[in-house]
């Protein structure tokens, strides 16, 4: 998706000492497209099913602003990896999807 990024740098200010990094929570996904309150419940999804506490932050107002899913900091790079697997997972099931329809 165009606008869809996945944060790979925390803010300086996530960074202000151990304790506060400990319960902050970071952006893993965020989107500004037409779509991007959905695309964000269907990540927000994935990390709830591997028992990674995320929460959604967007506007409920203007919806064509950017939604981001935000997971505690010292989850970050498991749920990357969540993220990650999931998307290579829906792009492999949709191949031998269309494969099995040509057939």
């Amino acid at each position: 998706m165009e606008n869809d990024r996945e944060n790979t740098t925390p803010s300086p200010e996530d960074n202000t000492n151990d304790n506060a990094e400990s319960s902050a929570m970071l952006p893993v996904f965020s989107s500004s497209n037409h779509d991007a309150e959905m695309e964000a419940l269907a990540v927000k999804g994935v990390l709830d099913s591997s028992d990674i506490p995320a929460m959604i932050v967007g506007p409920t107002v203007l919806p064509n602003l950017e939604f981001q899913v935000q997971v505690p900091a010292e989850l970050l790079e498991k749920a990357r990896e969540i993220i990650r697997d999931a998307r290579q997972g829906g792009r492999k099931a949709a191949e031998e999807a269309e494969r099995a329809t040509e057939g």
